[in-house]
């Protein structure tokens, strides 16, 4: 009965239900007076034909007419009885046959199903809501952001701007309320004094719509922004955004950070103050052929063997792996330890062929830039003439094409970056490059989560995607653990020691054994401990930084944090 009261409510509180309701009013008052002026008509006419009828009579025969059902029972013998039938008939057609059901369905009907709807999603939230993520797009980023949220248990609600646009979220398992985004009564509804944060999504132009709304409801609330357009960037500050969020630009580093060009041997992917990951290639070096625990890397160097990628697929350090050409493992320690690693695994094959570098957008132009930072030499490739900034690095034409990509260099170049925005795209140059060139280093851009599979089936060794970057990005701003994703499914996250694990060792604890992540540090009166030794006992309020792919980080929370 209470939701059968607010649907009743929904249909005649607002002012556009009132109208419409008004007017279906106003509708039925004409017909109903019409029917009686024809009842009236049809008395008189009946009477001066001789006939005797009931005013009840007159009543029933106007309905019958009018609704065309004309049972046959009473009728006029005169002409003039006959031309009204006709008028009232054809007005019967108009207003009862056309008129009512599409006024019915347009001001009663509709409204009500609506409301209907509408009673399904939540406006407001609960009063004592607080420390939850406000969400205001629903895309590949948000998407990515969701999933994490609901992995660490973290509330949440993704406002929509109507129960037709709340529906599709909301069988898919998402947390929806609606309401209008540039109304301010929305925001204070979904408690946004109380919010961790509002993160907005969408274009530059309603991105700043929803931060200047927000930031008139509560100045001291974290907002974070996407934006597209560097010049953007102010327009949003001025609006109020705490953090404006360059994924195009984000993406691009991380994706030329991947690239392993012969300059050192180690390539930093990573870092939390004094602790490093960086990732090293096996080939041409005496680590081919060898065991983890034969190899000593920890034992001799320092340095920790988190794990080890084998044409894409990450796999958990274990001492008996075999290490092969196609390894490139995934190191934990310092900067004197990834020296010390240099020095004894010098690279042998240094190149100054140029990276090739697929796509001329945000996310390419800033890889180039990153590894002109590097002093690795590069070349765009760039369908789209107005995008070809210069005639050095840039080169004009299809990387479809062989020879586009022999111009560029494809038979020689030590890795391709593929940054187009069309996965579908990225799917198919990953495919050409990899039958191209066997032994390139092939990394791809993917726009969102379910292409990553598919890309590293195709031949990619590595996958950095818009929407995990862009959702880890916004999940470290909420600053109840810190994230950095070091490649697709895998991430290293500071957090505070759970009190379960304060005082005991990394032995007996098993992490490794037990969830598939590593400790690789813990931190502590702001000193840095990187690689604890398996004997070493966390101290009390310390904090302990993981690394593991998604699967073991969520074995890990819950094992150890949840308990």
């Amino acid at each position: 009965m209470k939701s059968l009261m607010s649907i009743i409510l929904s249909v005649v509180g607002g002012g556009a239900s009132r109208r419409n309701i008004l007017v279906l009013a106003r509708f039925l008052l004409v017909l109903a007076t019409l029917i009686s002026i024809y009842s009236v008509i049809f008395h008189f006419i009946m009477q001066w034909e001789g006939q005797e009828y009931s005013w009840v009579t007159g009543f029933y025969w106007t309905l019958t007419v009018m609704s065309t059902l004309g049972f046959g029972d009473i009728t006029f013998h005169t002409d003039l009885g006959r031309i009204f039938s006709i008028v009232v008939l054809l007005t019967g057609m108009l207003f009862m046959l056309t008129l009512l059901p599409f006024t019915f369905i347009q001001f009663f009907y509709a409204p009500w199903m609506e409301a209907q709807e509408a009673a399904r999603f939540p406006r407001e939230l609960p009063k004592d809501t607080k420390g939850h993520v406000i969400l205001t797009h629903l895309d590949e980023v948000s998407r990515a952001l969701i999933r994490k949220l609901k992995q660490y248990n973290y509330p949440y609600v993704l406002l929509m701007p109507s129960a037709a646009d709340a529906s599709s979220p909301q069988d898919e398992g998402i947390d929806v309320a609606i309401g209008e985004m540039d109304d301010p009564g929305t925001y204070r509804n979904l408690r946004l004094e109380q919010a961790a944060l509002l993160a907005t999504t969408s274009t530059d132009v309603v991105n700043t719509g929803v931060v200047s709304v927000a930031r008139g409801v509560s100045e001291d609330v974290r907002t974070i922004a996407t934006v597209k357009d560097k010049d953007s960037i102010d327009i949003l500050q001025l609006a109020g955004a705490t953090n404006v969020l360059r994924l195009g630009e984000l993406t691009g580093e991380a994706l030329a950070r991947r690239v392993i060009a012969g300059d050192t041997a180690t390539q930093v992917v990573g870092s939390f103050d004094d602790l490093l990951i960086a990732e090293a290639i096996a080939a041409d070096t005496p680590l081919v052929g060898q065991t983890l625990e034969k190899a000593g890397l920890r034992k001799n160097l320092g340095v920790n063997v988190v794990g080890l990628w084998e044409r894409g697929v990450f796999q958990p350090a274990d001492p008996g792996t075999t290490l092969t050409k196609h390894s490139v493992l995934v190191l934990a320690g310092s900067a004197e330890q990834f020296m010390a690693y240099d020095q004894m695994f010098p690279v042998t094959h240094k190149t100054d062929k140029p990276v090739i570098v697929i796509g001329a957008g945000r996310v390419g132009r800033t890889a180039g830039r990153a590894l002109e930072k590097r002093g690795v030499d590069y070349r765009i490739i760039e369908k789209e003439k107005e995008r070809v900034l210069d005639q050095e690095n840039f080169i004009h034409g299809s990387a479809a094409d062989i020879d586009i990509l022999k111009k560029a260099g494809i038979m020689d170049c030590p890795a391709v970056i593929i940054s187009t925005h069309d996965d579908d795209m990225n799917v198919y140059l990953t495919i050409y490059c990899r039958k191209l060139r066997p032994d390139v280093q092939v990394i791809t851009r993917a726009t969102g989560e379910r292409i990553i599979s598919t890309l590293h089936r195709a031949g990619a060794d590595f996958v950095m995607s818009y929407a995990s970057m862009g959702a880890n990005a916004i999940f470290n701003l909420l600053q109840r653990t810190e994230l950095v994703m070091i490649a697709e499914g895998l991430n290293m996250v500071r957090m505070k020691t759970p009190p379960g694990m304060v005082g005991k060792t990394l032995m007996e604890m098993g992490v490794r054994r037990e969830t598939g992540c590593t400790i690789v540090a813990y931190q502590s009166n702001g000193s840095t401990v990187v690689n604890p030794a398996p004997d070493c006992r966390l101290p009390k309020d310390s904090e302990i930084i993981v690394i593991g792919g998604v699967e073991a980080e969520q074995d890990f929370v819950r094992k150890f944090v949840d308990r």
